[in-house]
């Protein structure tokens, strides 16, 4: 007679469920410990308030024995097999939230959610085709900074972006800002002043001697040193 073992029972009897939960558990550790770092923090107690979760201290153990982590007192610290996995979750994760929120027009909060179930399973030539899709986006939709891959790095890209620097746009072509990044962070108001923010549907009239935008029934001018900072995807 043929024995037929479901995933499920499989899980269940070899403690497959339970080794899936805790590495997703390490995955949030890790990404966690990214963004703290970015805001200057290594604090052991403010990881594991972070995370919520009663599993974290012992799951920490087995990230230190693994060597993936080093803790000194209430300092974690990221080890080199740390920091490969902790940036390749983040570039995942990020990259995921611009391509449900600026390509599929999902909310914030739920691109957020959605992106932190699909990070785990995004294989690095998937994620990089993401990326080259999108016009390797510099930030998520939060602002935070998407860590560069080789696709950024070589800049191949081996499928058309959809997303792409206004410098880079068709003339004549009629697209939606999906964001700004600005050299300076008054560039930024001065823009939003002239109605040239995120979400803003434009028309590229020209792009010498000057870029030439027509948004609603407004046109303005702007140099090429901003052309390279909006980014644009396209509409019909």
């Amino acid at each position: 007679m043929a024995l037929v073992i479901s995933a499920k029972q499989k899980l269940k009897g070899f403690g497959g469920k339970e080794n899936m939960e805790n590495n997703k558990l390490r995955d949030e550790i890790l990404e966690l410990l990214w963004s703290m770092r970015e805001k200057g923090s290594k604090s052991y107690a403010a990881l594991i308030e972070g995370i919520q979760e009663s599993e974290a201290s012992d799951v920490l153990r087995k990230m230190e024995k693994a060597g993936m982590v080093a803790i000194h007192n209430d300092n974690v610290e990221l080890t080199d097999k740390g920091e490969a996995r902790s940036r390749d979750l983040t570039r995942r994760h990020r990259l995921a939230e611009r391509l449900f929120h600026d390509v599929l027009d999902v909310g914030m909060q739920e691109s957020e959610e959605t992106a932190c179930e699909v990070e785990h399973f995004l294989s690095p030539s998937v994620t990089d085709s993401v990326c080259s899709f999108l016009g390797h986006p510099p930030t998520c939709p939060h602002g935070k900074p998407i860590p560069r891959g080789d696709c950024c790095l070589k800049y191949k890209n081996e499928v058309k972006p959809l997303v792409v620097q206004l410098k880079e746009f068709d003339v004549g072509g009629k697209g939606r800002i999906v964001f700004i990044v600005p050299s300076e962070n008054s560039r930024l108001e001065r823009l939003a002043s002239m109605g040239i923010v995120p979400g803003s549907v434009i028309r590229l009239k020209q792009k010498r001697p000057s870029f030439v935008l027509e948004i609603d029934e407004t046109t303005l001018a702007v140099d090429s040193l901003i052309a390279e900072e909006i980014y644009v995807k396209g509409q019909k």
